[in-house]
């Protein structure tokens, strides 16, 4: 399978992302912001970091990158994408998912792993993962998730929430939730699946020596899911 990494000015995970893809079996391709075509790819990444500084708005001015157009259109052909941490920012400032990332509850940059409780019903990103409750980290100052009652309805119709905020045990709480994000949400999708946001970092976590190697769970499900 090919993937292809967004960069921007700013990304700081971008080759995490690519030690990852690699590491799981993916042929990993890094694309600047400034190109206009995307490589052949079955997958398309939007890493985590500061892009542009994270000035206006995070992923404001990232959203406006030469290689955007590419993105959507091959988003909007059913194509496979992330958007990790600054990465969901991106999507969110695109439009490609619905909802906003507000400054974290308490006004404080967050840096700690969490636990998350993963949607496992149909979708490449989470089908038939080997384990639902999973360890992964969080470093941000704003992915308070918010949206209006009216598109929190659609998404919870659609079942669009892609992964929650929990604790070891799966059970959703505000005890469990590290920034205020509306219903503990850590994660969406957009309506067709095909485009997953949200803000813990599974590239961060594929080794016992990087604290947990939980992020292993989501790559090799989500490989095996595409194949």
């Amino acid at each position: 399978m090919k993937s292809s990494v967004i960069i921007f000015p700013g990304s700081n995970c971008d080759r995490d992302m690519d030690v990852a893809l690699k590491k799981f079996g993916f042929k990993n391709k890094m694309v600047w912001h400034n190109d206009n075509v995307i490589p052949k790819s079955d997958l398309v990444v939007l890493p985590g970091g500061f892009s542009y500084g994270d000035y206006l708005r995070c992923g404001s001015i990232a959203a406006k990158s030469n290689i955007i157009n590419s993105v959507i259109e091959f988003a909007n052909k059913g194509g496979l994408v992330i958007g990790i941490c600054n990465g969901f920012q991106i999507l969110i400032e695109t439009g490609l998912v619905n909802g906003a990332l507000l400054r974290n509850k308490y006004l404080k940059f967050i840096c700690k792993n969490v636990f998350v409780k993963a949607n496992k019903t149909q979708n490449k990103y989470f089908n038939k993962i080997k384990k639902d409750i999973l360890e992964l980290h969080i470093a941000h100052n704003d992915g308070n998730y918010f949206c209006s009652e009216d598109d929190l309805k659609l998404i919870q119709d659609n079942d669009q929430i892609a992964v929650e905020y929990c604790d070891i045990n799966g059970e959703v709480s505000e005890k469990s939730n590290p920034n205020g994000s509306m219903k503990n949400i850590a994660g969406v999708f957009n309506k067709k699946k095909n485009i997953l946001g949200m803000m813990p970092h599974p590239e961060r976590v594929i080794d016992n020596c990087l604290s947990s190697n939980d992020g292993s769970y989501f790559f090799e499900n989500l490989l095996s899911n595409m194949k």
